[in-house]
């Protein structure tokens, strides 16, 4: 059985998103501050073309003028979490797991190092090898091969008493071209890629999501 409450957004703007999860987060935080056990909440998502920037994030890797973003349907956002510049849009499952670490006895490490653990299981399910590299947060295909290393799933988290917010990004049938806009997670020499783009062929959305469910229920009951 889950440890936390689910929530699918459906597609929604990252405005609506952040909202949530930001009630979602403050709700849980002060609950505890109170020395009451809150639920914790993870919510599925799909946005809108949008382009976030965590707090040590910098903006020279947005590689086009912030004004012509609009020509590109896409918006973008300085958010408190940490990590670099990302993308979010239509075809990724973006997921904000609202947390509260203590349930599982879990550092802020640990519960990132195990939201991996989750994302490379579900790729195996594929038949990819999903793998960390070294000195960086998400899930990379090849990451230790030069030219090769490319992203799959980006992380980026904020917590606070141990309560947490933001979380992952997966590409499922991600239109890749909107990373070439930026430096993605400030790297300039690695690429990025999609379920979709290392299978061949569009996948099943619902069902992919239905998977992760599942794995996210399976480490974190």
């Amino acid at each position: 059985m889950a440890g936390f409450v689910f929530r699918d957004l459906g597609r929604v703007d990252y405005a609506e998103a952040l909202t949530a999860q930001t009630a979602i987060f403050e709700e849980l935080l002060a609950q505890k501050k109170d020395g009451q056990s809150g639920e914790s909440t993870l919510l599925f998502c799909e946005h809108n073309h949008v382009f976030t920037i965590g707090k040590s994030g910098d903006d020279s890797n947005l590689l086009i003028p912030e004004a012509l973003l609009k020509a590109k349907d896409a918006t973008l956002f300085h958010i408190n979490r940490g990590g670099d510049i990302t993308y979010h849009g239509p075809g990724q499952i973006t997921g904000y797991p609202v947390f509260d670490l203590d349930r599982w006895n879990l550092g802020l490490k640990e519960y990132i190092y195990r939201m991996e653990e989750v994302v490379i299981r579900f790729l195996s399910s594929y038949g990819l090898k999903g793998e960390r590299l070294t000195g960086a947060t998400g899930v990379w295909l090849d990451p230790d091969v030069p030219g090769r290393a490319r992203k799959i799933c980006a992380i980026g988290v904020k917590s606070s008493r141990y309560v947490t917010m933001h979380g992952f990004a997966l590409n499922i049938n991600t239109d890749l071209s909107y990373f070439s806009l930026i430096n993605p997670c400030g790297f300039i020499d690695k690429g990025v890629t999609s379920l979709a783009n290392e299978l061949g062929g569009v996948q099943d959305f619902e069902k992919a999501k239905d998977e992760l469910y599942l794995l996210f229920e399976d480490y974190f009951s």
